[in-house]
């Protein structure tokens, strides 16, 4: 059962599917498709595991990978670049540019939008996240845990509040959303990198409206996360603090090479927005799946100390992000039984794959129990490879932080709307609620 029901004759239906030989395209944006894209490429990936489609942002089709073994081996293999600029001798529009232009973005944030470590290969790639990732260690981000949990219950605190103003008998509706789940993520990173506390209300603004798809609305939140990032790095060099903005400045590989101020502003921007969004919808995503799956949750309750399990099968079961960004290759590459021909561009569903029979035994169903050792990662909603998320052990503690809250300072907590009711954001390639009301029914007092 995935979170909204769909039908698999109807979906395998309305989408068509090339077979390998360049027949139809599916069309991404399909109705039935966005509606449940859990069971719909289940579908697709079982009619065929390499499929032609369109997406709405690529001016030629693409090809979609959807089992398990072959995203695995895609996200793994250095012939499949990030950046178009990377095919050698061929003639690839960055599409990154071309979407920041058509969001009227102003030239100058142009580079910074489109230069990241996520859109970096080989050299260039290894050389930035040696540098982040000496500062953005296991060890930095296990360490920021009580500051975690401070923030979060901070914000819970908040929500009851919220809560009991909007009701006389503390009922009232609130949505998780906007008032817990994308909150905690921006604050903690802001804590992380070195943004002071007073500043994180206009962080918070910047974020959400540097995700707006309006011409020309992203250029006010760049300008002022620029600005702002770029007088904190001034006064970090003069006066080092600790935080991870100091480090990234001090930072140096075994050649003494740095990072270059454009470096520095365009790590901090990736790592404020990269490291908010897909955080906040799967606090979303989460919390819905428990709530509709009592006897799951019951499982939780019970045993608090599978937290870090439930949250390895919730990334799995309903993670936000459905498929990576763009992948190019960079010689003829074979997959699946199918040519990948060089500056082809493809995207791996990770939906698919880790709804994929021949990895995980019945995909369809929660199960919170199902991951067998906490240390290996066996899904693939953080990516694998040299680009598997930089921020995936924040990410994890964030969730085992939220979820935690959550369940036990409001352990009543339930929906207020029915599930099928919710509205997402009906974005290929992505499953993100719009709003989370959720009615509390009071709260316990809080621990510690």
């Amino acid at each position: 059962m995935t979170i909204l029901e769909a039908d698999m004759d109807t979906i395998s239906g309305t989408c068509p599917v090339a077979t390998g030989n360049g027949a139809a395209a599916l069309d991404m944006r399909d109705a039935d498709l966005l509606r449940d894209p859990f069971r719909g490429y289940s579908v697709l990936r079982e009619q065929d595991r390499i499929i032609r489609a369109v997406y709405p942002t690529s001016p030629t089709p693409l090809w979609l990978i959807t089992r398990y073994d072959d995203v695995k081996m895609v996200l793994g293999d250095q012939r499949f670049a990030n950046n178009p600029a990377s095919v050698p001798g061929a003639n690839v529009d960055d599409l990154h540019e071309e979407l920041a232009k058509a969001l009227g973005l102003e030239e100058k944030y142009i580079k910074i939008f489109t230069s990241s470590l996520l859109d970096a290969d080989g050299e260039d790639h290894v050389r930035l996240r040696r540098l982040v990732s000496r500062t953005f260690t296991a060890r930095r981000v296990a360490a920021l845990r009580p500051r975690v949990e401070e923030i979060a219950a901070r914000l819970l605190d908040q929500l009851a509040q919220r809560a009991a103003a909007d009701d006389a008998d503390g009922v009232g509706v609130v949505d998780l959303i906007e008032n817990f789940a994308y909150l905690l993520p921006i604050n903690v990173i802001c804590e992380l990198i070195g943004i002071p506390e007073a500043d994180w209300p206009r962080w918070r603004q910047w974020g959400r409206a540097a995700f707006s798809l309006e011409p020309g609305a992203q250029n006010e939140p760049m300008r002022g996360m620029v600005d702002h990032i770029t007088e904190l790095v001034e006064q970090r060099r003069a006066v080092p603090t600790g935080d991870l903005l100091s480090g990234l400045i001090e930072a140096h590989d075994e050649s003494g090479d740095r990072l270059t101020g454009d470096e520095l502003i365009t790590m901090v921007l990736t790592l404020v927005l990269a490291g908010t969004e897909n955080t906040a919808h799967m606090i979303g995503n989460g919390t819905l799946a428990l709530l509709t799956h009592p006897d799951q949750l019951g499982t939780l309750r019970a045993d608090p100390a599978l937290m870090p399990a439930a949250v390895q099968e919730l990334m799995r079961w309903c993670g936000p992000l459905h498929g990576t960004q763009f992948r190019h290759a960079v010689e003829d590459v074979e997959v699946g039984g199918v040519t990948i021909r060089q500056g082809d561009r493809l995207m791996c569903m990770l939906v698919a794959a880790n709804y994929d029979p021949r990895y995980f035994s019945d995909p369809d169903r929660l199960d919170l129990r199902r991951q067998p050792d906490n240390l290996r990662e066996t899904h693939v909603g953080f990516g694998a490879g040299l680009h598997y998320c930089l921020g995936a052990h924040l990410a994890k503690q964030e969730f085992e932080v939220a979820f935690s809250g959550l369940l036990s300072r409001f352990p009543d907590m339930e929906l207020a709307v029915p599930a099928e009711e919710l509205e997402r954001q009906n974005m290929p390639g992505s499953w993100r609620l719009r709003r989370l009301p959720l009615r509390l029914h009071g709260s316990a007092p809080r621990l510690g």
